[in-house]
């Protein structure tokens, strides 16, 4: 259960050029599988820190890299990317970040997290269980137009009116506090299933974005990413679904171009030049990898390179 295969993990790790003596940031570590391959190109005096906001997956990492003075784990959401990693860089320019996005293994197999709708748990889906509200306690007092809203646009779900109406007629009945619970509920609003696809599929993802904020995460940590980078340095991203691959796609190719309202102009500010250059095209998983690893098949990875 606290096992993690990361995905196009080599990939990823080449994408950022890693140099022997430099510093790079894991902001996402989950069970220490990028870190460790980064680990494995540096030299005594490359470094790396790690970031979780899952305090189990800093717990995991403190055990599996006791005594690695090259590394150093915090337990924080990389959307505080830019205040953390100064504090934590002792100087050192930042030569590539990567994120590796969404939820983990460990967390979707556990049935306390709550964020599986295959076991039964606490409705929970708290990515840092320490802090914020449980999607059970939201669900509890939120009204049927805004659960509709929050799973048609983070779950892309059709039946989105259908669904918040059966949640909010479900917690009148009882409360919902268990995940098995909502997804019956939500496995009888939802009229057709896709191929392959639990009918809960979308409604949980959206509830756990929304509780978890993760979009919102997402645009701070690429814009704290961009600051942190020296020239030179790499931003590598995974994701997993269109909303995140969308966020990160449209974060890079409008750092890679000229400010519009300056194009054409003969001088460009410093400021309004572009930020990042992009690195190769769109990676997806290899049919080896998906057949070792079926949770690679939705996963994207895209690489930037800082400009001076």
């Amino acid at each position: 259960m606290d096992a993690h295969t990361p995905v196009l993990a080599v990939e990823a790790v080449t994408g950022l050029a890693l140099e022997a003596d430099g510093f790079y940031v894991d902001a996402t570590f989950g069970r220490g599988g990028h870190t460790a391959l980064i680990l494995r190109a540096l030299g005594r005096e490359g470094r790396v820190l790690a970031l979780d906001q899952d305090p189990q997956a800093i717990a995991a990492g403190q055990r599996q890299f006791a005594g690695e003075v090259r590394l150093t784990l915090l337990h924080a959401p990389f959307a505080d990317l830019a205040t953390l990693v100064p504090a934590h860089a002792d100087g050192r320019p930042c030569r590539g970040v990567l994120f590796d996005l969404g939820v983990s293994s460990p967390q979707l197999d556990d049935p306390l997290r709550g964020f599986s709708f295959r076991a039964d748990g606490p409705l929970d889906m708290r990515m840092d269980p320490t802090r914020g509200e449980p999607v059970g306690a939201w669900l509890a007092r939120a009204g049927v137009d805004e659960i509709r809203q929050v799973i048609a646009t983070l779950g892309e779900e059709r039946f989105a009116r259908r669904v918040a109406q059966a949640i909010v007629a479900a917690r009148a009945r009882a409360p919902l506090t268990r995940t098995g619970q909502l997804a019956e509920v939500v496995a009888a609003a939802v009229r057709t299933r896709e191929p392959g696809k639990h009918p809960a599929t979308r409604t949980f993802q959206a509830l756990r974005m929304h509780i978890n904020d993760e979009l919102g995460q997402l645009t701070r940590g690429l814009q704290g990413a961009l600051q942190l980078l020296t020239p030179g340095g790499r931003l590598a991203a995974i994701s997993f679904h269109s909303l995140e691959d969308r966020a990160v796609k449209q974060f890079m190719q409008r750092e890679s171009q000229v400010d519009p309202a300056l194009r054409g102009l003969p001088v460009v500010p410093p400021t309004a030049r572009p930020h990042l250059a992009l690195v190769g095209r769109k990676q997806r998983a290899s049919a080896q990898e998906l057949a070792a690893n079926p949770r690679a098949r939705s996963a994207t990875l895209r690489i930037a390179q800082r400009l001076p």
